[in-house]
């Protein structure tokens, strides 16, 4: 129990450090949290600060999964057979991605935990987190939304979980802990999202846009001008 304890307190604080808030702060000034979405995350990061923050950002966030799930594994040799290493690696995802949604460092104000549990998930099995990524990244190029690929990967691996029994974190193999881990750790990215979820089916929700400053400047002023014309005949057709 000691063992999952500690596990769980590492992982928190690992979590605990905002990624986005920092390399907001000092790469443009400001607390990403207060721009955009809201969000302190990498998507929020690249609509408010740019690409470059955002993909230092995503890789950050990442790399908190992984290095959890390294020092569960640790842990697990260090315990021995005092503790179950499947059990001490879904603690620290679990720790680490609560971390990371609210962090004690930064007013318990922090991101949804996807790309944290990306992290997680190519470390635990990386043939099911493969399967994620490729599902995610086609259903956001499909439909510009990165909520629906997030929210739709979280579900595909707890269902995975439960088809999947090879190819897990060495050391470890497949129970129907990983099962109950899936589907919570689905939950938790799913409730992160609950605003989102309203807005796509609101038909509301924010898709990104791929197209350069230019192109978007030069749709804005024809846009400008559309307006400006439509005004123009609506005088028209009142004098006459």
């Amino acid at each position: 129990m000691v063992a999952y304890i500690i596990m769980a307190l590492i992982a928190y604080a690992i979590g605990s450090v905002n990624f986005s808030v920092i390399i907001s702060k000092k790469m443009a000034g400001f607390d990403v949290r207060e721009k955009g979405s809201g969000n302190a995350g990498s998507t929020n990061v690249l609509r408010t600060v740019g690409k470059k923050a955002a993909i230092i950002t995503l890789v950050c966030d990442i790399l908190k999964g992984v290095v959890a799930i390294l020092i569960a594994l640790l842990v697990g040799l260090i315990a021995g057979e005092s503790a179950s290493k499947a059990i001490l690696v879904e603690t620290a995802a679990l720790a680490v991605v609560l971390g990371h949604t609210f962090p004690v460092f930064f007013g318990f104000r922090g991101g949804k935990g996807v790309a944290t549990s990306l992290g997680i998930i190519l470390l635990v099995n990386w043939k099911i987190g493969l399967i994620c990524l490729v599902f995610a990244l086609a259903l956001m190029a499909l439909t510009r939304m990165v909520s629906l690929g997030s929210i739709s990967a979280s579900v595909l691996f707890a269902v995975l979980t439960m088809f999947i029994t090879d190819s897990y974190v060495a050391g470890i193999e497949h129970d129907f802990s990983f099962v109950v881990f899936g589907v919570l750790l689905a939950a938790f990215v799913i409730f992160n999202h609950r605003s989102n979820l309203k807005r796509i089916l609101n038909g509301t929700e924010n898709k990104l846009n791929f197209k350069k400053k230019e192109e978007k400047a030069a749709e804005k002023e024809e846009v400008k001008e559309e307006k400006k014309e439509e005004k123009v005949e609506e005088v028209k057709e009142e004098k006459n």
